[in-house]
Protein backbone atom coordinates (compact mmCIF):
# COMPACT_ATOMS: atom_id res chain seq x y z
CA UNK A 1 0.00 0.00 0.00
CA UNK A 2 1.12 3.14 -0.63
CA UNK A 3 1.07 5.69 2.67
CA UNK A 4 0.00 9.00 3.57
CA UNK A 5 1.86 11.92 2.18
CA UNK A 6 3.74 9.65 -0.55
CA UNK A 7 3.69 11.00 -4.47
CA UNK A 8 0.42 9.28 -6.14
CA UNK A 9 1.87 7.82 -9.30
CA UNK A 10 0.06 9.51 -12.24
CA UNK A 11 -1.06 7.65 -15.33
CA UNK A 12 -3.37 7.65 -18.07
CA UNK A 13 -6.42 5.11 -19.25
CA UNK A 14 -9.06 4.89 -20.91
CA UNK A 15 -12.26 5.09 -19.66
CA UNK A 16 -15.88 3.48 -20.20
CA UNK A 17 -16.17 5.89 -23.25
CA UNK A 18 -12.52 5.62 -25.10
CA UNK A 19 -11.74 8.69 -24.17
CA UNK A 20 -8.11 9.02 -22.38
CA UNK A 21 -7.96 10.27 -18.53
CA UNK A 22 -4.67 11.25 -16.73
CA UNK A 23 -4.54 12.05 -12.78
CA UNK A 24 -2.95 14.79 -13.79
CA UNK A 25 -6.08 16.57 -15.44
CA UNK A 26 -7.44 17.06 -11.93
CA UNK A 27 -4.22 18.72 -10.73
CA UNK A 28 -5.03 20.90 -7.79
CA UNK A 29 -8.18 18.95 -6.63
CA UNK A 30 -8.90 16.19 -4.43
CA UNK A 31 -9.54 12.92 -6.50
CA UNK A 32 -10.98 9.17 -5.50
CA UNK A 33 -9.13 6.31 -7.02
CA UNK A 34 -10.61 3.40 -6.28
CA UNK A 35 -9.93 0.10 -7.22
CA UNK A 36 -12.08 -2.99 -7.78
CA UNK A 37 -11.41 -6.24 -8.82
CA UNK A 38 -14.52 -7.16 -11.75
CA UNK A 39 -17.72 -4.70 -13.00
CA UNK A 40 -20.89 -6.65 -12.17
CA UNK A 41 -20.11 -8.49 -9.75
CA UNK A 42 -21.83 -8.03 -6.47
CA UNK A 43 -19.49 -6.16 -4.19
CA UNK A 44 -18.09 -4.17 -7.00
CA UNK A 45 -21.74 -3.38 -7.95
CA UNK A 46 -22.52 -2.14 -4.17
CA UNK A 47 -19.08 -0.09 -4.27
CA UNK A 48 -20.12 2.26 -7.81
CA UNK A 49 -23.53 2.31 -6.80
CA UNK A 50 -22.87 3.85 -3.50
CA UNK A 51 -20.19 5.89 -5.01
CA UNK A 52 -23.23 6.95 -7.86
CA UNK A 53 -25.74 7.56 -4.86
CA UNK A 54 -23.11 10.06 -3.41
CA UNK A 55 -21.93 11.39 -6.02
CA UNK A 56 -23.55 14.70 -5.58
CA UNK A 57 -21.76 15.22 -2.35
CA UNK A 58 -18.38 14.67 -4.05
CA UNK A 59 -18.89 17.09 -6.36
CA UNK A 60 -20.16 19.68 -4.17
CA UNK A 61 -16.51 19.29 -2.07
CA UNK A 62 -15.04 19.43 -5.76
CA UNK A 63 -13.96 15.46 -5.45
CA UNK A 64 -13.58 13.65 -8.57
CA UNK A 65 -14.21 10.42 -8.14
CA UNK A 66 -12.41 7.73 -10.47
CA UNK A 67 -13.08 3.97 -10.49
CA UNK A 68 -10.03 1.48 -12.19
CA UNK A 69 -10.26 -1.92 -13.06
CA UNK A 70 -8.67 -4.79 -15.19
CA UNK A 71 -12.22 -5.05 -17.28
CA UNK A 72 -12.22 -4.07 -20.90
CA UNK A 73 -13.32 -0.96 -22.27
CA UNK A 74 -16.44 -2.81 -23.09
CA UNK A 75 -17.20 -4.13 -19.54
CA UNK A 76 -17.23 -1.04 -18.34
CA UNK A 77 -19.20 0.89 -20.88
CA UNK A 78 -21.78 -2.09 -19.88
CA UNK A 79 -21.51 -1.40 -16.22
CA UNK A 80 -21.60 2.49 -16.61
CA UNK A 81 -24.69 1.73 -18.64
CA UNK A 82 -26.73 -0.89 -16.63
CA UNK A 83 -26.46 0.78 -13.43
CA UNK A 84 -26.46 4.69 -14.57
CA UNK A 85 -22.69 5.81 -13.31
CA UNK A 86 -21.48 9.30 -13.59
CA UNK A 87 -18.10 9.06 -12.76
CA UNK A 88 -15.09 7.37 -15.49
CA UNK A 89 -14.22 3.63 -15.62
CA UNK A 90 -10.78 3.54 -16.38
CA UNK A 91 -9.55 0.53 -18.17
CA UNK A 92 -6.08 -1.06 -16.91
CA UNK A 93 -6.00 -4.30 -18.63
CA UNK A 94 -2.24 -4.75 -17.94
CA UNK A 95 -2.62 -4.00 -14.60
CA UNK A 96 0.35 -1.39 -14.49
CA UNK A 97 -1.83 1.41 -12.36
CA UNK A 98 -2.83 -1.08 -10.02
CA UNK A 99 0.45 -2.12 -9.87
CA UNK A 100 2.01 1.09 -9.43
CA UNK A 101 -0.85 2.00 -6.50
CA UNK A 102 0.12 -1.45 -4.73
CA UNK A 103 -3.47 -2.44 -5.81
CA UNK A 104 -2.44 -5.52 -8.42
CA UNK A 105 -1.40 -9.32 -7.36
CA UNK A 106 -1.64 -12.56 -6.97
CA UNK A 107 -4.83 -13.75 -5.88
CA UNK A 108 -6.76 -16.97 -4.37
CA UNK A 109 -10.74 -17.50 -5.40
CA UNK A 110 -12.38 -20.92 -5.15
CA UNK A 111 -9.14 -22.49 -5.49
CA UNK A 112 -7.81 -20.66 -8.56
CA UNK A 113 -4.67 -18.45 -8.19
CA UNK A 114 -4.66 -15.87 -10.47
CA UNK A 115 -3.53 -12.09 -10.88
CA UNK A 116 -6.10 -9.58 -10.05
CA UNK A 117 -7.14 -6.06 -8.80
CA UNK A 118 -7.80 -5.52 -4.92
CA UNK A 119 -9.99 -3.60 -3.60
CA UNK A 120 -8.26 -0.62 -2.42
CA UNK A 121 -8.52 3.44 -2.43
CA UNK A 122 -6.87 6.50 -2.47
CA UNK A 123 -7.43 10.15 -1.95
CA UNK A 124 -5.10 11.98 -3.74
CA UNK A 125 -4.49 15.69 -2.23
CA UNK A 126 -4.92 18.44 -4.10
CA UNK A 127 -0.88 18.72 -4.22
CA UNK A 128 -0.92 15.16 -5.81
CA UNK A 129 0.26 13.34 -2.76
CA UNK A 130 -1.97 10.46 -0.99
CA UNK A 131 -4.32 11.77 1.53
CA UNK A 132 -5.92 8.69 2.90
CA UNK A 133 -5.38 5.23 1.80
CA UNK A 134 -7.74 2.34 2.40
CA UNK A 135 -6.79 -1.25 2.07
CA UNK A 136 -9.20 -4.29 1.37
CA UNK A 137 -12.57 -2.39 1.73
CA UNK A 138 -15.57 -2.98 2.23
CA UNK A 139 -17.69 -1.85 -0.28
CA UNK A 140 -20.95 -1.18 2.12
CA UNK A 141 -20.31 2.16 3.07
CA UNK A 142 -16.96 3.18 1.84
CA UNK A 143 -17.76 6.00 -0.20
CA UNK A 144 -19.93 7.91 3.17
CA UNK A 145 -16.64 6.82 5.35
CA UNK A 146 -14.27 8.91 2.71
CA UNK A 147 -16.78 11.32 2.84
CA UNK A 148 -16.94 11.66 6.71
CA UNK A 149 -13.36 11.13 6.23
CA UNK A 150 -12.73 14.48 4.15
CA UNK A 151 -15.20 16.62 6.43
CA UNK A 152 -13.11 15.43 9.85
CA UNK A 153 -9.76 16.84 7.57
CA UNK A 154 -11.49 19.98 6.90
CA UNK A 155 -10.86 18.51 2.84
Amino acid sequence: MLSVGDEAPDFELPDQNGRTVSLSDFEGEYVVVYFYPRANTPGCTTEACEFRDDYDEFEARGVTVLGVSDDPISDLEAFEDEHDLPFPLLSDEDGAVASAYDSYGEKNMFGNTFDGVFRNTYVVAPDGTVAFAYENVSPEGHAEQILTDLDDHGA
